[in-house]
Formats: structure tokens, sequence, C-alpha cells
């Protein structure tokens, strides 16, 4: 046993420092974004926010609405291969450069990435999704994934430090998700204390990914627009978003109504409520750790994609910064005293 005492932190610990901008409007602000993979060599260019791969957010309607915007969806791994093979016949041409099929390390997910790949080889990325992306066996499948599939781009997670960072991008990823327990509804920190403060993470990480050529996604724990700004600003390549996402016409989960007020489920993917829906329910040798929530409906996606954009150009005129890309190197946190910070955060 060891403790580490340098302090980690998270999104509602710091605040940005505003800068001298020579910026005349948020209009100034161009938020695409270009990359070249590592590993696949492909190349792409777009807005670089993603919605999770959760079955209430990473929806193939929402991936619709949101290639609209050029901005991209990591596709729920619960879609059946003649699911797949529907949507991508009536898919509107590029869809592909705005979504991922997700799949698990299991032998049937492979055998259904397999599926949907060989039907449909116009499909670029592939996100191998873990809860924990510690294991051998996770590393493995990426190796195994990458002999499979060379000019595939990869996304894999989750981790939340250097090393594993490395070994994954070695390995074949090329986009790393970084993130255990930040999110809304998911308890992994509650039931197992694990974890790692989300903004620390992405600073770490996004170090080690830069340093051989990779990116990172920030997956997790952005509960507004200045959330997402601040994972940008810390280093995060592109910036993932479920519960952000949830509660709209385009989100997966039941639609409810209350006193005339009406709600969507959204749940974690290790809560009791999708492992009954997926797997029958939740194993006697593990734990829920994800929980169920009732979000207020939202009407459409589009909307809520205003404010999170308007919100990140925003944030670039406070700093200077006249793209995307520049938010990292204009960026100076400043930590936000505990008082201070039980008055922001409420």
């Amino acid at each position: 046993m060891r403790i580490e005492y340098d302090i980690k932190l998270g999104f509602k610990d710091v605040m940005i420092r505003p800068k001298r901008s020579t910026l005349k409007s948020r209009a100034q602000v161009n938020l695409d974004r270009e990359f070249k993979f590592l590993n696949s060599k492909a190349s792409w260019s777009g807005v670089p926010i993603m919605a999770a791969n959760m079955d209430t957010v990473g929806t193939f309607q929402m991936a619709l609405a949101l290639s609209e915007h050029c901005i991209f969806t990591a596709v729920h791994k619960h879609y059946s291969t003649q699911e797949w093979n529907q949507f991508l016949k009536t898919a509107p041409k590029g869809i592909e450069n705005y979504i991922a099929i997700s799949t698990g390390t299991g032998v049937k997910d492979a055998e259904k990435l397999k599926l949907v790949l060989a039907e449909n080889p116009h499909l670029k990325f592939i996100c191998i999704d873990v809860a924990n992306g510690y294991s051998e066996h996770f590393v493995g499948f990426v190796q195994n994934t990458r002999n499979l599939y060379p000019d595939k781009v990869i996304i894999a997670g989750n981790v939340v430090t250097g090393e594993m960072v490395e070994e994954l991008l070695l390995s074949g990823a090329d986009i790393i998700k970084v993130g255990i327990g930040p999110g809304s509804v998911c308890t992994t920190r509650v039931k197992t204390g694990v974890g790692y403060p989300q903004l620390s993470a992405i600073i770490e990480c996004a170090d080690a990914a830069h340093g051989l050529g990779g990116q990172i996604i920030s997956d997790g724990g952005c509960a507004t627009p200045g959330d997402v700004a601040k994972a940008f600003g810390a280093g995060a390549d592109f910036v993932m978003l479920g519960g952000m996402l949830a509660g709209h016409d385009e989100s997966g989960g039941e639609l409810i109504e209350k006193n005339g007020e009406k709600f969507k489920q959204f749940y974690g993917m290790s809560s009791a409520t999708a492992m009954e829906k997926h797997v029958g329910g939740v194993a006697e040798y593990r734990a829920s750790e994800g929980k169920t929530v009732e979000v207020p409906y939202r009407g459409k996606v589009a909307l809520t994609i205003q404010d999170i954009l308007g919100g990140i150009r925003s944030t670039c005129t406070y700093v200077g910064a006249q793209r995307l890309k520049e938010l990292t190197k204009r960026t100076t946190f400043i930590r936000v005293a505990e008082q201070e910070n039980r008055v922001y955060t409420k």
C-alpha cells in the first residue's frame, strides 16, 4: 500500500482565468478539429464532441441528429446486426464519418463486430468499451482487433493513467477513453472505491497520448457547457457526453409522465436496469455499478447542442482562442477555494 499526496482535481475544483483577447465575436471561433490517427493512419475532421455509447444516449436517431452538426456518436453495442444493416441502408451518405460501432470483449461481441463490418465495410470506427481497461484480456482484445482490422480507427477504454494510455496506444488503439467513475449515473466510486478526479486524469492522460501521437476522449463528469470547455482546456481531444444528451427525442429510455410533466429514463450501463434489459439481470458474482434516474424531457437535441457549442465558443473568446485547438494553450486553471466551491456548485 502507498499513498500519493499530489493534489488531483475535478471540474468543480477549478475555473478558467480570462485573458486578453482580440476576438470581437463568438462567431469568429472555429470549433472544428482535424486529426490523423496513430495506428490506422486515417484522418477525421469535425466538432470533437461525442455522444456516449449508452443505450439511452448513443442511438441511431442521435447519430443522425448529431451528424448534421459534424458531431460524433459512439453507437451503443446492443443493436443487432440486422438493425445495423437496416440503419446503414437508409442513413445519409457520409454518416460513417460520425459513428462508431461499439463492442465488448466477449466471443459473441467479436462475432457480431465481424458480421456488421463484413456487411458494412465502409464503417470506419470501432469503440471497444469496458468499465475496466486495465486487464490483460482487454489489451489482448485491442491487439487482436488491430490485427483483424488494420485500417479501422480503434477507440479503447476506459482508463485514467498515463502508463495505461501508452500501453493501449502501443497495442493498436488510436483514441483512448479516459474516465472511471465521474459520470452522473455511475456508482463505481461508491461501490468500489476506485476512481480518479476527471480533470487531473485528462491532463495526465493527454500528456501521455500526445507524446506518442495518439488522442484521448474525456468520458464522463460534464454537467454543463463550462465543464466541456474545461475538458478541452485540460487537453482532451474529444469530449464524450452522456447525461447532457439524455432526455431528448433522439435519446433512448422510456418516456414517463408524472403530475403533468414529462421525463425520460436515463441509466448507467452497469446499472441493474441495463443488465436486466440486456443480460437478464445482475450476475451473482458482481454488483450493480450504475443507477437509474428520470431526467426532464427536453425535446429535440439540436437546442442542447446549440447551447453547448455556444458555451464553448464563449469560453474561447474569454481566453483569446480563435480555434478550439488553441484552447488548451490559452487555458490557465485557477483552483477554487473550498468555500467558493460550495457556492459555485449549488
